[in-house]
């Protein structure tokens, strides 16, 4: 065992160049499939720089586990940290007691211990693997994970690849997290300046420009906030590798690729295009959906979209994945021979901006509060057949107190909006919620017979992050859910900042007026302002994570716990 343990660490995280994805050893014990994976801190270069990641079988990311729908799973975790580690396997369904959170569910797994995950396998798709314990994921703690469908795919493809995004720092992330607390804005490079005012007074004058500016001040927020941390502190990595690296997927033209791009960021959201390739989306969170056809799609961390290309020419092409808040980006290739490269796209212009509209404060100023005041308010009408329309919106008392900056007093339905910094044009498609449409029914067509609202809340000044204005470590019990009940979670963001919400165990019916097939998502994204709505089947009995999946907006408090009783 010793001797295997000493060849984990000889696998070169290079490997992942080499031939597409790396991929686990897998042994076949009758319906079950093996896998041994190794934790430990491996030193090795990113970028050219020296860096000691945590790895999985001496990878970053660790490599690709590939099991099939209808078998069983064994996986045998060894910890060769000198710290506590876990691994939570991301939109997966399974007893409670394999989701692998310390302290919801599993006591974690200590220093020279050997942990066995056991589980059947109920579906299939694209997904993916990462540490729950303290900022290990932001170490490069994180992994692939394909679970083959047992009946035929709906379309077709020659190859498959695995495109996983990722951010990386040098910093501890202690560090950065200490910074952030420091100063919110500690990576923002993009605030505005004297010039910038000035160029607005002559824009809209100087009432309103003033105005503005005393408002943003008063929130203590900048209007150019998009992003915690930045390309200033992040190297951006696909399949572990820096643009430099240039990781390439191989294909003969004409051929179908499908890409399943994985956001396994700790913080960044990633604009993904391939220019020159139209790209159809075919799976959202692992979930199979209607072919859409798009030039451009934004990825919060943690989701996962599958893609199809049918690249026709001879030449390379670069699929480029650029932070959202365009203050870096990483680069990779598909091409028909190894050693070519496309052209890098023009870069865009920065910084992008946060408009009052955007942040459900309507285009008034008069529509924003901040502190005590009206603690009620009607959402807006537009869109008729949108579920929420009309809903009477509840704050929390003193507008969820200290926890909460600020509330969105007038939230909206976005999920026709692209988000900030995209636009679709009529040459240029870019994925929104509204054009996820899953291809089948779910079988659970009840309606909900109970309804939870929750708020997105946080004061960016501190650095809180929370629901409802209360931080985990305030929180005197789990949200609850009923065995067995259908119920629907409404989520509204009364911040300025895009929040990815992962629930554990259970799928989130996204409701975005496609009737009885709305798309199945393990994770949301809500953009500022936004208000949505997703149905849920509590049919996974136990104690289950539900949180922003920013990990610095996790560790500040942005978590609860879903007790399904």
């Amino acid at each position: 065992m010793g001797l295997l343990a000493g060849l984990d660490a000889l696998v070169p995280a290079w490997a992942w160049q080499k031939g597409g994805n790396l991929t686990a050893a897998r042994r076949v014990d009758g319906d079950s499939d093996i896998f041994e994976l190794a934790i430990r801190r491996t030193p090795m270069s990113i970028g050219g720089q020296p860096a000691r990641p945590i790895t999985l079988n001496g990878s970053i990311p660790g490599p690709l586990i590939r099991m099939r729908q209808g078998r069983d799973a064994v996986l045998r975790v060894t910890n060769h940290l000198d710290e506590d580690t876990s691994i939570h396997w991301h939109g997966i369904l399974l007893p409670y007691t394999m989701d692998g959170v310390p302290g919801v569910s599993f006591a974690g797994i200590k220093p020279g211990e050997t942990f066995e995950y056991r589980y059947p396998v109920e579906q299939s798709g694209t997904y993916w693997y990462h540490s729950h314990s303290g900022l290990q994921e932001q170490l490069g703690h994180y992994g692939p994970l394909i679970l083959d469908p047992a009946e035929p795919e709906p379309f077709e493809y020659q190859r498959d690849y695995v495109v996983m995004l990722s951010d990386w720092t040098f910093d501890d992330p202690g560090w950065v997290l200490s910074r952030l607390k420091k100063g919110e804005g500690y990576y923002n490079y993009q605030k505005r300046t004297v010039g910038d005012f000035f160029r607005d007074v002559a824009a809209q004058g100087w009432s309103r420009t003033w105005a503005e500016r005393g408002m943003w001040g008063r929130m203590r927020m900048s209007s150019r906030d998009i992003a915690d941390v930045t390309g200033a502190a992040y190297t951006y990595l696909i399949n572990g590798l820096p643009s430099e690296s240039n990781w390439t997927g191989l294909f003969r033209p004409g051929e179908k690729v499908r890409l399943r791009v994985i956001n396994g960021s700790a913080m960044s959201f990633f604009d993904v295009r391939i220019p020159g390739l139209k790209m159809t989306v075919v799976a959202a969170d692992g979930q199979n959906v209607e072919p859409v056809p798009v030039d451009e799609f934004r990825i919060g961390v943690a989701e996962t979209y599958d893609v199809i290309v049918e690249p026709q020419q001879d030449r390379a092409y670069t699929i480029f994945a650029e932070s959202m808040d365009r203050s870096g980006f990483v680069r990779a290739t598909l091409a028909p021979r190894a050693g070519m490269s496309g052209p890098l796209p023009a870069p865009r212009p920065q910084p992008v901006e946060r408009e009052l509209a955007s942040l459900g404060m309507g285009h008034e100023m008069d529509g924003m509060e901040m502190g005590a005041g009206a603690m009620a308010h009607r959402m807006d009408a537009a869109g008729g057949d949108w579920v929420l329309a009309g809903r009477k919106v509840v704050h929390g008392p003193e507008n969820h107190g200290p926890g909460a900056a600020m509330v969105a007093t007038n939230p909206q339905y976005r999920m026709s909006d692209p988000g900030v910094g995209l636009e679709s044009t009529a040459g240029h498609r870019v994925l929104v919620y509204d054009d996820l449409r899953s291809l089948a029914p779910w079988p659970d067509q009840r309606a909900p017979g109970r309804e939870i609202e929750l708020h997105l809340t946080g004061n960016m000044e501190r650095y809180m992050w929370s629901f409802d204005g209360k931080k985990f470590s305030e929180v005197d019990g789990p949200i609850v859910f009923r065995h067995g009940e259908r119920l629907r979670l409404i989520m509204v963001n009364d911040t300025m900042m895009d929040h990815p919400i992962h629930l554990h165990g259970m799928w989130m019916e996204l409701e975005n007026r496609h009737g009885e097939y709305r798309p199945r998502k393990h994770t949301i994204s809500l953009k500022p302002g936004e208000m949505l709505s997703a149905q849920i089947s509590a049919d996974a009995p136990g104690d289950w994570a539900f949180h922003c999946h920013l990990l610095y907006h996790m560790k500040a408090g942005m978590f609860r716990v879903v007790s399904v009783v």
